[in-house]
């Protein structure tokens, strides 16, 4: 029989995947403060309830030798009991917008919904002077529930978002993930790619944000 302290613990396990991306379970064990065999455990049920789902870790350089231990990510249906429960009404109101006021309405909606990267931003800069503006970028979108984090790429930065609160209304309107990009250009002021999002069955929004380059001479 579950107790709702195992359902408690199990929550923990799949916001900590959720938060900092697929993990080893002696990553999140060491995060949790459990033990191994904890994790394990309910990794096992998390799996077996389809919310989690087991894969093999990136290459990465230096790696010794060994088979690596496999990484749990979470899987559309973990990622749902995250999202709002109201989806499907955004999903109908878009589509009310989209028959009645055309193309450019959703637009002109994604346009403004995104609009607290904009309005955020500056305070968040000011507030955490020891940050780049990626980083603060990052904790803009954490505190609007995306699960934000940077990390290095060969030609820059790159913005990790591990969570979307909208992903199931992007895939119908892609207006949103076009818009959260164009917010992140005009606030950065620079040019930047989307490469993955969730909305399009990435397991992260990834947005490539290079290096300024110098003007020429």
């Amino acid at each position: 029989m579950t107790t709702g302290t195992d359902e408690s613990t199990r929550q923990r396990v799949a916001r900590s995947i959720l938060v900092n991306g697929p993990s080893t379970a002696a990553v999140l064990a060491e995060q949790l403060d459990l033990t191994p065999a904890a994790v394990r455990r309910h990794l096992d049920q998390l799996v077996e309830d389809g919310h989690v789902e087991s894969r093999e870790p990136r290459q990465t350089a230096g790696r010794g030798r060994g088979r690596p231990a496999k990484e749990f990510a979470l899987t559309s249906a973990g990622r749902d009991g995250f999202d709002q429960q109201y989806d499907d009404l955004a999903v109908q109101a878009l589509r009310f917008v989209a028959e009645t006021g055309g193309e450019e309405a959703v637009r002109e909606f994604a346009r403004r919904r995104m609009s607290f990267v904009e309005e955020r931003f500056e305070g968040a800069q000011a507030e955490h002077p020891e940050l780049g503006a990626a980083e603060v970028l990052a904790k803009v979108f954490t505190d609007e529930g995306y699960a934000a984090a940077v990390r290095e790429s060969p030609v820059g930065e790159q913005l990790c978002q591990q969570h979307c609160p909208v992903s199931h209304v992007a895939h119908e309107f892609p207006q949103l993930c076009e818009e959260e990009t164009a917010a992140i250009s005009r606030v950065l002021d620079r040019h930047v790619q989307r490469l993955a999002t969730i909305a399009h069955g990435d397991g992260v929004c990834t947005t490539c944000i290079p290096v300024p380059t110098s003007p020429s001479i």
